[in-house]
């Protein structure tokens, strides 16, 4: 799975444009090859401004490419912006003053904590540029709090630079020439922030932050009989004593908004581990119904990874006792409507969520080819002369629709009347059928990708005995690869069995033909893309490895044969009883 980071850096530059776009410049310009691929960074937002005189930049990526392009921002900031004659009404202490890796997808924090770690390293001892680490990077417990690192600013750099105990964690040990001109760097690693606004049936300020006490973490100053009027109370030490709120990780306050002419609460998920953006939703509306009000709605403020609407598309079908293998589009819609964030104006996922930002539409258009056509489209394309699409890729397509089907199935017993205390068990199902549906479609494009490598090779130079070794290798490799392409279709479409059997057995007695037609293409997928092992295999060189793939294949095939008689079989006896 591929892994993607966000890095939201902060750059002490806010009012000369041209070193704002030669900072971003450096950003976006960075290629790297990434197992073969070359990947770069997507640049989401640049925000500069005059009064912080300060720019935040948000690009994203993977590690490899996010990290390459912040040392190049990084870089490219010291050699712009001098420190010494900096103003602005913002903290800071760098000319990059906070650079923090943000785990997206597939990448946990303490993954993002130790490549934060690694990157301060790297840019002090490349560029001279001291680094305190912060947060999940932090190497002191102290500094997990930024204002640790970035107290007394910039001008306490002489003399914390030479305090042992305050000294960076990466650098000199005294305030150098370097320092005095790009300042010192606090890199961190933090989780996703999510920034929401619950928007209220009330023009009341006041109402809208007494919910925001109630909910977020910090909550409101304790008073004596606990009324708002009442004395604030303080401990032993003449430290005030605060009543915590419900949820944790969360900042908010309450506002009016001249725009929309209501009030809102306006939060701060800092923590989605620990607070979901659902959950986050429906206290709010407890916390705001125990006090008279309604929430309408909510407005996510910037970007969200998917995982955050789809988690949440989850949690309100699950509420509904409905089943949660649906597409991906379908839960994003669950999501929008439960949370009615197309309350003040419409909600594109397209527009709001970090992966879909990152998609190239040319590149996948050119990656799923096959599976963006129409039924009609494909057909015609696989009738054309063209040798791709070929048996691989329509044996894939089968595996997909045998799963697909068995989905069908699973989510039509899961709202069956009279089955209602059966929804997760079907629900389950139909998510195993989801993700072998998808990974199945994925196999369609990727099965005639691997032909084109192949035919790729038959183009390279053999003038020479070099290039006829390299030419060699490369159609070793090719030909390897397109014998594992359809061997992946051979062991994805027999899961599709275990789905189709389990609704054949105890599915929907309605569907069960549905199942049986889930099986057969199973079956033919199985059968079709172990011809392709087979046809691929013959021209490997390695003989041993050749015969490995194929006998694999073959026992997937004499256990699918099995597997699709039972099931034919049990389907039979029921639409005859």
């Amino acid at each position: 799975m591929r892994q993607i980071i966000e890095c939201v850096p902060n750059f002490s530059e806010g009012r000369n444009r041209e070193i704002i776009d030669k900072i971003v410049e450096a950003i976006a310009s960075v290629k790297v090859l990434d197992n073969g691929v070359e990947e770069r960074v997507k640049v989401l937002d640049v925000d500069p401004g005059e009064a912080t005189n300060r720019t935040v930049v948000t690009f994203v990526g993977t590690p490899k490419a996010v990290l390459e392009a912040a040392f190049e921002g990084v870089k490219r900031a010291g050699e712009l912006i001098d420190m010494s004659v900096h103003h602005g009404a913002h903290p800071r202490s760098g000319a990059t003053d906070v650079l923090p890796l943000i785990p997206i997808s597939n990448i946990t924090l303490e993954e993002c904590g130790k490549l934060a770690q690694g990157l301060a390293k790297r840019i002090y001892e490349e560029l001279e540029i001291p680094c305190y680490c912060y947060e999940a990077a932090a190497q002191k417990p102290e500094r997990k709090n930024l204002a640790v690192c970035r107290a007394g600013e910039y001008e306490a750099l002489p003399e914390k630079m030479s305090d042992p105990e305050r000294m960076p964690d990466f650098g000199p040990g005294k305030f150098t020439e370097r320092a005095a001109k790009c300042g010192a760097t606090n890199v961190g690693a933090r989780n996703f922030l999510v920034a929401v606004n619950y928007n209220l049936n009330t023009t009341s300020t006041r109402r809208a932050m007494a919910v925001a006490f109630d909910v977020r973490e910090k909550g409101r100053q304790m008073r004596e009989g606990g009324k708002l009027t009442g004395k604030i109370l303080k401990d032993e030490n003449g430290k005030t004593l605060w009543q915590p709120g419900t949820l944790k990780g969360c900042k908010a306050i309450g506002w009016f908004i001249d725009e929309y002419g209501i009030a809102q609460v306006s939060m701060n998920i800092t923590d989605i581990s620990a607070t979901s953006l659902h959950k986050a939703y429906e206290e709010v509306s407890r916390a705001a119904s125990a006090r008279g009000l309604k929430v309408t709605g909510a407005e996510i403020v910037g970007l969200v990874p998917k995982s955050v609407l789809l988690d949440a598309g989850r949690f309100y079908l699950e509420k509904q006792q409905r089943s949660t293998g649906i597409s991906e589009e379908e839960n994003m819609k669950i999501a929008v409507k439960s949370m009615s964030l197309d309350d003040l104006k419409p909600f594109n996922p397209k527009e709001k969520v970090i992966e879909y930002l990152m998609e190239d539409e040319a590149e996948l258009a050119i990656k799923e080819r096959l599976i963006r056509m129409t039924c009609k489209g494909f057909a015609n394309e696989t009738a054309s002369e063209s040798p791709a699409p070929g048996g691989g890729s329509i044996s894939a397509y089968m595996g997909a629709l045998g799963a697909a089907l068995s989905t069908m199935v699973a989510n039509l017993s899961s709202h069956k009347r009279g089955w209602d205390e059966r929804w997760k068990e079907f629900s389950d199902w139909a998510d195993k059928g989801q993700k072998l549906m998808n990974e199945l479609l994925a196999l369609v494009d990727e099965d005639t990708a691997a032909f084109n490598k192949i035919m790729d090779v038959f183009s390279m130079p053999k003038s020479s005995d070099e290039e006829k070794m390299a030419r060699a290798k490369a159609l070793e490799e090719a030909t390897l690869y397109a014998t594992e392409v359809p061997l992946r279709t051979v062991k994805a479409s027999y899961k599709v069995f275990e789905i189709a059997k389990e609704m054949a057995n105890n599915g929907n007695p309605n569907s069960a033909s549905d199942a049986g037609v889930g099986a057969i293409a199973a079956r033919g997928a199985v059968l079709g893309a172990a011809l392709n092992v087979h046809i691929n295999a013959v021209g490997l060189e390695d003989k041993v490895k050749a015969k490995e793939l194929m006998d694999e294949a073959d026992k997937l095939v004499a256990l699918a044969n099995k597997e699709e008689s039972e099931i034919i079989s049990i389907v039979n006896n029921k639409i005859n009883s």
